[in-house]
């Protein structure tokens, strides 16, 4: 009765002429981003700035542009537009192929004749990969010669293992919002306590942020906190964020009624009916 439409997909629903176009459905974007984790408990990974070298040599603008077909829209922050706390402000770490160049000679691991193999874990078993990660590993090779394997497991092992932080970096991941507040993307996926702090990032200074926003009363307090850990978040490179969701499209059957696409992750049932 419904269903998602995908990249491959996209352009003949959205054709008028086609008969699917009448059952097509438009919502706003979702409260969600997806990213590239990457563990700091392991090399080269443990180095803050071999990790900011990798977000600076991924053009994302053109990956968005070209690739996705405007479906997404490039994450250079946590919090996703349009969410409480989500600001324009938090400086991200943008396409700057010099600058990558440059983190990645200070960093540990600039010679690749000693730089440890890296292997990126991705949830699967023999498919595609993914455009985007194929793009964004190409672009690691020729903007800075880091080179990276992919390593693909079923789905089951897959969180078996991202629980038990074993992976050195794993994507084909993404965050949704489960409720509208900041404390569900920051303190929940990047608190060093954190169970769902898989790439086992650790700021003592975000920590005590974190902590002490969960007390706050005062909104506007509260989200200036948020926003001061966030950007510590992003200064650090504890992730590689990728993609923030486009505009939402599903095919709705005609014959159900009141099916409404929300920004959150969870479904809004109260008002649907078959007529």
């Amino acid at each position: 009765d419904v269903t998602g439409v995908g990249l491959f997909d996209l352009e003949r629903v959205l054709n008028p002429e086609e008969p699917l176009n009448a059952e097509l459905v438009v919502a706003p974007p979702g409260f969600s981003v997806s990213y590239i984790g990457m563990n700091a408990s392991q090399p080269p990974f443990d180095d803050a700035n071999f990790r900011k070298a990798l977000n600076h040599a991924i053009d994302k603008e053109l990956i968005a542009d070209e690739v996705l077909a405007e479906l997404v829209k490039p994450a250079y922050s946590i919090l996703p537009p349009g969410f409480p706390g989500y600001t324009t402000d938090i400086k991200g770490l943008h396409f700057d192929p010099d600058l990558a160049r440059e983190y990645l000679a200070q960093s540990e691991y600039a010679d690749a004749d000693t730089r440890p193999r890296i292997v990126v874990t991705v949830p699967g078993t023999g498919g595609t990969i993914g455009l985007d990660l194929e793009v964004i590993i190409e672009m690691w090779k020729q903007e800075l010669g880091v080179e990276v394997e992919i390593q693909q497991v079923e789905w089951a092992t897959y969180l078996e293992d991202l629980d038990d932080k074993k992976f050195q970096a794993y994507a084909g991941l993404g965050w949704s919002a489960d409720y509208p507040d900041p404390q569900d993307f920051l303190d929940i996926l990047f608190h060093t306590e954190s169970g769902m702090n898989h790439g086992s990032y650790s700021n003592p200074e975000v920590d005590k942020i974190l902590e002490k926003a969960r007390t706050i009363q005062d909104v506007s307090e509260r989200v200036s906190l948020y926003n001061q850990a966030e950007q510590m978040i992003v200064d650090d490179a504890a992730w590689v964020p990728t993609w923030f969701t486009g505009e939402q499209y599903a095919l709705v059957k005609p014959y159900l009624k009141g099916y409404r696409l929300t920004p959150m992750v969870v479904p809004k049932l109260q008002e649907i009916r078959i007529e």
